[in-house]
């Protein structure tokens, strides 16, 4: 199956070096392309257009933001075929490779199923065996099969319903999908994982620094959509929000109300505190039985499920962080773990 003329491709990134020219090496001939780049500094706007790729430099005075760079890009495309989208976009980030086979698959699905406006594969991680962090994002990715209810940045839309929706919202600095799909969901259309490989992607996380960071961003991205989502019944990632609030916020107050209960005179203030701290070990325990499948390296499940309960503090910050810029009225600023 040809993809020529039926789907143009936007990808994304900022100082992505080698993995930005993976990506675009990776990309099929014939398809129109277009690299946004956020502020690079590494020579990467140089070598997308050595590769005849088209180049969109986002201006520096605006806040980066992914949403941001994908909508320029959806843009470019339409204004290079003189104002007509075509049938499908592929939306890839500069620090993945497209597979050979995704293509197709993907559209035969589109073809199958006129209702669907997303598709997406298996994102893997290229490298999970370089650490812990890059094969948690291996394990992150791996959703069910079948119809889901956002994708992530690597996916490929109907150009139409995604056009109508409005894109991306440009003001987010995560999350941008599960927002444009829950739009999309909105207005009667479906999103869809299929079995098929789709993109590799370098993580490049090395350092648990860079994990507090992206964990913090997510914390970031919860907050911001369940705030301007409350009142909605289902609020998106309302849950979540909830769960970084008990677990980093509450029970940690608890344990510490009860220990200054103990230091100012109440002996049974230590054994509270205690058992209440059991609720952190205990909590590792049962997710590490849960996600434990063959294949995992011994020890991975139980050090994937330390570092998600350490994780909520660092969700806690962004939980914190956008409220605090919500309240002074300060622009989001992007939460980078690369470098």
């Amino acid at each position: 199956m040809t993809v020529d003329g039926r789907v143009g491709i936007v990808a994304i990134g900022r100082n992505e070096g080698e993995r930005l020219k993976a990506c675009l090496r990776s990309l099929p001939p014939g398809a129109p392309a277009v690299y946004v780049d956020s502020g690079s500094s590494d020579g990467s706007v140089a070598f997308a257009r050595s590769m005849g790729v088209r180049v969109v430099e986002l201006d520096m005075g605006t806040p980066f933001t992914a949403a941001r760079a994908r909508n320029a890009g959806l843009e470019a495309l339409v204004e290079t075929a003189g104002g007509q989208a075509p049938d499908y976009v592929q939306m890839i980030d500069g620090d993945c490779t497209l597979d050979p086979g995704w293509l197709p698959a993907a559209l035969a699905a589109m073809d199958a199923e006129p209702g669907l406006a997303v598709v997406f594969g298996r994102r893997r991680e290229r490298f999970p065996e370089a650490s812990i962090y890059n094969r948690m994002c291996d394990r992150e990715w791996n959703v069910p099969v079948g119809e889901a209810l956002a994708c992530g940045g690597d996916a490929l839309f109907r150009a139409r319903p995604l056009i109508a929706a409005g894109g991306y919202d440009p003001t987010l600095i995560a999350g941008e999908e599960p927002d444009l799909c829950a739009r999309l969901r909105a207005a009667g259309h479906r999103i869809r994982r299929i079995d098929a490989e789709m993109t590799l992607h370098d993580a490049a996380m090395h350092r648990f620094g860079q994990y507090w960071r992206r964990a913090s961003r997510s914390g970031h991205a919860y907050a911001e959509l369940a705030w301007r989502g409350r009142g909605a019944p289902d609020p998106l990632w309302a849950r979540q929000v909830r769960s970084i609030l008990a677990w980093a916020g509450l029970l940690p107050a608890a344990i510490l109300l009860a220990l200054l209960a103990g230091i100012f005179g109440t002996p049974a203030g230590f054994a509270v505190a205690a058992v209440l701290a059991l609720a952190y070990p205990l909590q590792i325990l049962r997710l590490a039985r849960r996600a434990r499948v063959a294949e995992d390296p011994p020890g991975f499940a139980l050090r994937w499920a330390a570092l998600i309960v350490a994780g909520k503090f660092a969700e806690l910050s962004g939980v914190l962080l956008y409220h605090r810029r919500r309240l002074s009225g300060a622009a989001s600023q992007l939460i980078e773990y690369k470098g």
